[in-house]
């Protein structure tokens, strides 16, 4: 399986609470919800056909929660979200859950790169990632990310938490399609290709 990561971004990089105003209030931010008025036909498509590909989904503890107080609520079988993530495998990186109440719910263990290598090598087509911006950050350090969609939604907020923070892995990826909604929202896609190259325009003007 393509172990794929769906992100949320303004244009400055932040990635903290875009579906409400309190999905995460960390560091006292106050802008939760910045990308609800950016959703259209053309942003609903999109996420639609994301997962329609998934066989599986890997979530940070944060964003597990959040899903797992929804999505189990919505029982519509035409919902495409909800119908994938209340019947598909859900693995969830915590060292505090015990005791999923979310069908279909695996914990991962003291290894988790090892565990989620493991699931990569298996069958499948995608094991989703959407959100849990911070162990999405945990994931491209540990080179595990294969594919990025990067929603970047026209905002600017000047504070929050960024999903590309200083100190992290050196990665180059390729792109593979972007689109823009209705609404200025741009759907970037990226496959990783591996470390970056470099050169000097210097050199290449003597």
């Amino acid at each position: 399986m393509k172990l794929t990561l769906t992100q949320f971004l303004t244009l400055d990089g932040v990635h903290q609470a875009p579906g409400g105003p309190e999905e995460d209030t960390g560091g006292g931010f106050t802008h939760g919800g910045w990308s609800v008025p950016y959703g259209d036909g053309d942003f609903a498509a999109f996420m639609a056909e994301v997962f329609t590909r998934a066989d599986a989904f890997l979530l940070g503890r944060r964003t597990y929660d959040l899903f797992a107080a929804h999505w189990p609520r919505v029982t519509d079988p035409d919902n495409p979200v909800a119908a994938k993530l209340n019947a598909l495998p859900k693995y969830v990186a915590s060292t505090t859950l015990t005791d999923p109440a979310w069908s279909g719910t695996q914990v991962l263990g003291a290894d988790p790169v090892k565990e989620i290598t493991a699931l990569k090598e298996g069958p499948g087509r995608e094991l989703q990632v959407h959100g849990s911006g911070t162990f999405a950050q945990w994931l491209l350090a540990h080179d595990l990310v294969d594919t990025l969609h990067l929603l970047t939604f026209p905002v600017v907020l000047g504070t929050g938490k960024r999903l590309f923070a200083e100190g992290g892995l050196p990665s180059a990826f390729r792109h593979t399609g972007t689109r823009t909604t209705s609404t200025g929202v741009v759907i970037g896609s990226y496959d990783l290709e591996g470390r970056p190259t470099y050169g000097s325009y210097a050199l290449d003007a003597q």
